[in-house]
């Protein structure tokens, strides 16, 4: 996998904000198949910092229905956090 196909997009939250500003961690959607490595290497790569630890956590789509009261389910989705070494920054603008 090629690094712009592992991540998807930064997740820009009130949490991950306070994470990124008091602990160096970053909160980014990542490719289903993606492994810690993987991760790791697209965001040294893509930003040119390095990672120390990433966590990995796996989302279940939630239960919907339509208008016509069919059900149906949203994607599902993984998460990761990485941790940069001390010092090291990925500027968001």
């Amino acid at each position: 996998m090629h690094a712009d196909q592992v991540l998807k997009q930064l997740l820009l939250t009130e949490k991950s904000n306070k994470l990124s500003a008091e602990l160096g961690q970053y909160t980014f959607e990542v490719a289903i198949a993606a492994t810690k490595h993987t991760i790791a290497q697209a965001v040294e790569q893509t930003f040119k910092v390095t990672v120390t630890r990433v966590n990995v956590q796996n989302y279940r789509g939630k239960n919907k229905k339509s208008r016509q009261g069919r059900p149906s389910t949203t994607s599902d989705y993984k998460k990761a956090i990485v941790t940069l070494k001390a010092g090291d920054k990925i500027e968001l603008v």
